[in-house]
C-alpha cells in the first residue's frame, strides 16, 4: 500500500509537470520504474498504459480551458500514432539508450533557442501566425511518437519545443494541443507493446497508481496553463528542457559528479533569476495595461 501511495504521488507530480509544460510525464514516471530495476520495455509499456487514461483526462481539461488548436491536433495524431506504434515494437526487441544522447543534444539546442526567442525577440509573439503544412507535421509527429515509445517518453519534449520554435505560436495552445494529441500516441504505443510483449508484462498495479495520480493532477495543470502569462510559460518550458537534457548528456560523459553538481546548481540559479525577472516584467506590463485601461475609461466617462 505504501508503494502504491508513493507511485500515485509520483504520477500526480509528473502530470502536473506534463499538463502545465507539455512534457515530463513519461520521462519522470519511466525514470522511477527504471530505478526500481524494471526493464526499459516493461517500464515504458506500464507508463503508456497509465498515459491512456491520464492523457484523456488532461486533454479534456485543456479543451475545457480553451488551450487546444483542433486543426493542429488532427495533423499530429496520425503520424504520432504511427511513430508510437513503431517505437513500441522497436523497443520490445531492442533498447537504444544511445539514441537519447542525440535527442538530448537536439532538445537542449531547442530549449536555448526558445529561451532566447522569448527573452530577446520581444515582438515574436505579435508576428503573424505561420501556417504550417504536413511537410512539418508528418515528420514531427512520427519522430516524436517513435521516441516517446522507444525512449519511455518524448512526445511532449520533442513536439512542444518544435512547435514553440515556430513564429506566432502561443505556448498555452501548443501545450494544450500536444496534451490532447498525446492520448492517441499513448494508445498506439500501448497497442504496440501489447502485441509485442503481451499483457502479462505490464505491471498493472504500478500503472494504476501512476494513472490515479495523473488523473487527479490533470485539471490543476490545465488551469495553470490558462492562468500563467505566455512569456512565463515559455521560460519555464525552455528552462526545464535545458536542465533535463544537460543531465541526460552528462550521463554519457566521465565528468566528475562534483563538477556536474556545480553546473546543475548554476543552471538552476540562472533559471530562477530569469523566471523572477520575467515575472517582475510581466507584473509591470499588467500594471501598465490596467493603468492605461483606467485612464481610457476616465476619458470616455
Amino acid at each position: 500500500m505504501e508503494r502504491f501511495v508513493i507511485l500515485a504521488l509520483v504520477g500526480l507530480a509528473a502530470q502536473l509537470v506534463d499538463g502545465a509544460l507539455g512534457m515530463g510525464y513519461g520521462l519522470t514516471s519511466t525514470t522511477l520504474l527504471l530505478t526500481a530495476g524494471i526493464a526499459p520495455a516493461i517500464a515504458s509499456a506500464s507508463v503508456h498504459m497509465a498515459e491512456v487514461v491520464t492523457t484523456a483526462a488532461s486533454g479534456m481539461s485543456h479543451m475545457r480551458f480553451g488551450n487546444v488548436d483542433k486543426q493542429m491536433a488532427k495533423r499530429l495524431i496520425i503520424p504520432g500514432s504511427v511513430g508510437a506504434f513503431s517505437g513500441a515494437t522497436f523497443l520490445s526487441h531492442l533498447t537504444g539508450d544511445y539514441v537519447r544522447l542525440y535527442v538530448s543534444i537536439f532538445l537542449l539546442a531547442l530549449g536555448l533557442y526558445i529561451l532566447a526567442r522569448f527573452l530577446f525577440l520581444q515582438d515574436a509573439r505579435r508576428q503573424e501566425h505561420k501556417k504550417l503544412t504536413n511537410k512539418f507535421y508528418l515528420p514531427l509527429g512520427f519522430v516524436a511518437g517513435f521516441f516517446d515509445a522507444s525512449g519511455g517518453g518524448g512526445w511532449g519534449p520533442i513536439a512542444t519545443p518544435a512547435l514553440l520554435s515556430q513564429k506566432g505560436m502561443e505556448p498555452r495552445k501548443v501545450i494544450g494541443t500536444v496534451s490532447v494529441s498525446e492520448f492517441a500516441v499513448a494508445a498506439s504505443a500501448t497497442l504496440g507493446f501489447m502485441l509485442s510483449l503481451g499483457l502479462g508484462h505490464i505491471n498493472w498495479l504500478w500503472a494504476g497508481a501512476i494513472m490515479l495520480g495523473g488523473v487527479i493532477a490533470a485539471p490543476i495543470a490545465a488551469w495553470i496553463v490558462k492562468s500563467l502569462p505566455t512569456r512565463m510559460l515559455a521560460v519555464i518550458v525552455s528552462g526545464m528542457l535545458v536542465f533535463t537534457n544537460v543531465r541526460a548528456i552528462f550521463g554519457y560523459t566521465t565528468i566528475p559528479l562534483t563538477i556536474q553538481y556545480v553546473m546543475y546548481t548554476a543552471i538552476v540559479l540562472v533559471w530562477i533569476y530569469i523566471v523572477f525577472h520575467v515575472g517582475q516584467k510581466e507584473r509591470r506590463l499588467k500594471a501598465a495595461e490596467l493603468a492605461m485601461g483606467l485612464q481610457k475609461s476616465q476619458e470616455t466617462s
